[in-house]
């Protein structure tokens, strides 16, 4: 066996994984998609709603903790938790998949743009609500997500011994 060999078959196995986080975002970004638009058990699909949006930073957060008996836990752990845990994904597979991304500031502040994104087009197309705080708990989202990416690089890193690591 020459010394070759096992370089393609590491970058074989290399080329797998990047498909298949390819696919696992691809996978990712459908589904949410779904959930922010086309959810109907989420009471978002009703096109003679009326805009509603929230400025104000807290606002919701707020309500939400000050109802939580009557809105019952479940309510506010979505709306809190899901919001941030939505984003997650996008922070940890997105620098895995491009090498733009490989910065705190860089990877949160597409995870702010791409909320952003989702935002606007819940508010022109009246399938949710444009509000502040959930593009708060959709960047921290990312940028949680960013520092579990570094946290798994660091760790294959350390594992493999990998050189590479160290150009980055």
């Amino acid at each position: 066996m020459s010394n070759t060999e096992p370089e393609k078959v590491n970058e074989k196995q290399a080329k797998a994984v990047r498909l298949g986080i390819k696919l696992l975002f691809i996978i990712y970004a459908a589904t949410l998609c779904y959930f922010l638009f086309f959810a109907g058990s989420m009471g978002r699909t009703y096109s003679e709603r009326r805009y509603h949006y929230n400025l104000v930073l807290f606002k919701e957060i707020r309500r939400f903790y000050i109802h939580r008996d009557i809105l019952g836990n479940f309510s506010v752990i979505l709306n809190l938790l899901g919001n941030v845990v939505a984003f997650l994904p996008l922070g940890f597979l997105y620098p895995i998949l491009s090498r733009k991304m490989r910065s705190f500031l860089a990877m949160t502040f597409l995870a702010f743009e791409c909320s952003l994104a989702a935002e606007l087009i819940q508010l022109i197309f009246r399938v949710g609500c444009f509000d502040v705080d959930d593009l708060l708990l959709n960047t921290v989202g990312g940028a949680i997500g960013y520092i579990g990416y570094l946290g798994v690089r660091r760790w294959w890193c350390h594992q493999n011994r990998a050189s590479k690591c160290k150009k980055e």
